[in-house]
């Protein structure tokens, strides 16, 4: 590459400015796995010393990025990604 920048600075910006753009949070990931492993909403919230409304508040947070319909999906969308 000898030194030289592979993309010019205004393209890495934007790159840099769009590569979080689907990042999750690490609570939203942890939730998700909880989810893609079977756990109800309830024990969801006691393995994270939650309330379930909180579970529940989180989980639709969740579909609503995700764009999805419910739990299954919303780990089948997060698991693909």
């Amino acid at each position: 590459m000898a030194g030289k920048r592979l993309f010019p600075p205004e393209a890495s910006y934007q790159l840099a400015e769009h590569a979080t753009d689907d990042g999750r949070t690490p609570a939203e990931i942890r939730m998700l796995r909880l989810i893609a492993e079977g756990n109800a909403n309830k024990e969801i919230a006691a393995q994270l010393a939650i309330s379930e409304d909180t579970v529940k508040g989180q989980v639709r947070h969740i579909l609503f990025t995700l764009g999805a319909n419910d739990q299954t999906q919303a780990a089948m969308i997060g698991i693909k990604r």
